[in-house]
């Protein structure tokens, strides 16, 4: 190896060092640069503890909206779908074609059944002719037209076969789901939509023991909405549990015509009821609620930590929330920040 050979080598090693030299410190300016958000800081947050609340002659009961209806809709068909009629939130009809399977061979199957069936009856009336004139046994007769008979059935059967694949909704509504695309082969049970119905809508409270007698099934009851304020909807009860859950609450639920679908499933909404005397009970902050009214959360500052509880709701107002159980005087509950914190966050009151 000559000099000149060497030389350009030890060059092309020192451009090479050099330049992962410079990748290097960029990478490390760079990684500077970017913010990373330190998981061990506490979340500054404003909590208070329950406190007593009277809750004056006119009750509020919590809960929220759900649909009337909301149905996977199946396939009874299989075979390749050939053409679709909607898209996720089209508004669809009841009896309104939704998409339709490849039906080709179950076509060729009904002219093969009908060619059959055309047979069939003319050996029965051949050989009815015939018995006339004693010239065929009985037991031919009978096997001819049980023969008929059979064709027939397989006919109707292909006809259902047949009527099956064009792919129609059992009720109006909006479609919330579309599971099948042009071309997707399906076969019996496939879901293929998941229509809502949202035209009346589904409104479940969780009712406390001493005011369960206030409800009876096909009572109306006016309900509000939060988002609607002071407009009151009217409501009816169409159940009223027969059975407490473990806390002594039994969930009551309530009908409310949607025909302008003003309201969403997934909305809060309350029902107000008047009584003759008021109740004075443990109760926090409304706006302490996390998630379902259904399934009522806080989170309660425990060592430091943001810890998400459940509990028990009764009795509520536009402000305050009855606690029933699951909190006490003494816990500490994040009304303010919730949307920054995680189960076991760490957190930091705010003076």
């Amino acid at each position: 190896m000559n000099k000149r050979t060497i030389f350009i080598i030890l060059l092309s090693v020192i451009f090479v060092a050099l330049t992962i030299m410079k990748l290097l410190s960029n990478k490390e300016k760079a990684a500077a640069k970017i913010y990373i958000h330190d998981m061990d800081a506490a979340v500054l947050v404003e909590a208070v503890n329950p406190e007593v609340h009277t809750f004056e002659s006119a009750f509020n009961y919590l809960g929220t909206f759900e649909p009337y209806r909301q149905n996977l809709i199946g396939s009874d068909a299989s075979g390749k779908v050939i053409k679709i009629n909607v898209e996720e939130g089209d508004r669809i009809t009841q009896g309104q074609v939704i998409a339709k399977v490849d039906d080709d061979l179950l076509q060729l199957q009904l002219e093969s059944a009908e060619v059959n069936i055309e047979g069939q009856k003319k050996d029965d009336e051949r050989y009815s002719n015939l018995e006339k004139n004693n010239a065929v046994p009985g037991v031919q007769i009978e096997k001819t037209k049980l023969g008929l008979k059979a064709a027939e059935i397989q006919r109707k059967q292909i006809q259902k076969q047949l009527k099956s694949t064009t792919l129609t909704a059992p009720f109006s509504g909006v479609i919330t789901k579309k599971m099948i695309d042009l071309g997707s082969v399906i076969g019996p049970g496939s879901p293929l939509v998941e229509i809502t119905d949202i035209s009346t809508l589904k409104l479940t409270v969780s009712v406390p023991e001493r005011d369960i007698l206030k409800f009876k099934t096909g009572q109306s009851v006016p309900v509000k909405v939060d988002i609607f304020g002071d407009k009151t909807f009217e409501g009816k009860v169409s159940s009223v549990a027969v059975v407490a859950d473990r806390s002594h609450n039994f969930k009551v639920q309530i009908t409310v015509k949607n025909s302008n679908e003003e309201i969403r499933a997934g909305m809060y909404g309350n029902v107000s009821l008047s009584n003759s005397s008021s109740v004075t009970a443990l109760s926090i902050p409304r706006k302490a609620l996390v998630g379902s009214s259904k399934k009522p959360h806080v989170f309660v500052i425990r060592n430091g930590k943001a810890v998400l509880t459940s509990f028990t709701s009764g009795t509520s107002d536009g402000e305050y929330v009855e606690v029933v159980s699951g909190l006490s005087k003494n816990d500490q509950i994040v009304v303010k920040g919730q949307v920054n914190l995680e189960n076991n966050s760490k957190v930091k009151t705010s003076k």
